[in-house]
């Protein structure tokens, strides 16, 4: 048996230089699936991303996704892009599999926790503030080369990694400190400057975008505490969840994020098509 991809629409084209195709998933001319490929543009070469890829139960457990998933790669490559990503909730085991199988290396994945009634308290002698503006140049050259050299390291080029990181923090903090729903606390223990974090309010939870404890005072139980202030203000301003990103290979923030009852609800994935 032949399994082929079967355009449903004409190529879609973007004025920013990205594309999009739906296509059946066909064996032997029977549909028994969809798969959804486009790009989003780079400095560099393009990046394809598998936005959907659904085989009807009744055809799956026979390949068929495994030869679409790498029918779509030879699409890409022919858009001329050079990497691939896709995203797979965290509970899709024959999803993960999947990628597994293909090559597919996990870059980041999304966690997240329900916030009690009751916000935690911070342990004796933390302190929080606000980030004062003279602080804030300072931290934002910071937190876009450290978001950058993330990026950097799971194998994205370095001008494609700059760009996005600038892209991002000005899409996000437009008005710097001032910029709605956004906030950025400062952690003091006995009255010294510990670390940082970087929450946003979203309609009903919060985002933890950036938490950095200063290199001096790492490993004394900080990163915790500034997690705690995260849940803590994510429950005073009435939001039920907190979610985060975390790197993967970054094991000391994962093992604190699992201590602290954060779950994985998706893998982001990646793979080299040169």
């Amino acid at each position: 048996m032949t399994t082929t991809l079967r355009p449903t629409e004409p190529l879609q084209h973007a004025a920013d230089g990205t594309r999009s195709r739906h296509y059946q998933v066909c064996v032997n001319s029977r549909p028994v699936g969809v798969i959804h490929l486009a790009s989003h543009p780079g400095p560099g070469p393009a990046v394809a991303q598998i936005r959907e890829l659904r085989i009807e139960e009744a055809d799956r457990g026979r390949g068929r996704g495994t030869v679409a998933a790498l029918a779509a790669e030879e699409v890409a490559r022919g858009w001329g892009c050079a990497r691939i990503e896709t995203s797979v909730p965290a509970d899709a085991e024959a999803g993960l599999r999947l990628t597994e199988a293909l090559g597919y290396v996990t870059r980041n994945r999304y966690m997240e926790k329900a916030l009690g009634d009751l916000p935690p308290e911070l342990p004796a002698g933390s302190d929080v503030r606000p980030m004062t503006q003279a602080e804030y140049g300072p931290w934002d050259r910071q937190a876009r080369e450290g978001y950058a050299r993330d990026w950097i390291r799971r194998g994205v080029p370095e001008a494609e990694a700059y760009a996005k990181s600038h892209r991002d923090h000005d899409q996000l903090l437009p008005r710097g400190l001032a910029t709605e729903d956004m906030l950025i606390s400062v952690l003091e223990h006995e009255g010294e400057v510990v670390g940082d974090v970087w929450l946003a309010k979203r309609a009903d939870s919060v985002f933890v975008y950036n938490v950095e404890t200063r290199a001096a005072h790492r490993g004394k139980g900080h990163g915790r505490t500034l997690m705690l202030l995260a849940e803590a203000q994510g429950a005073a301003a009435a939001r039920s969840r907190i979610a985060l990103n975390v790197f993967a290979g970054n094991t000391p923030a994962e093992r604190l994020y699992e201590s602290l009852g954060y779950e994985t609800t998706t893998h982001h994935l990646y793979k080299s098509l040169l």
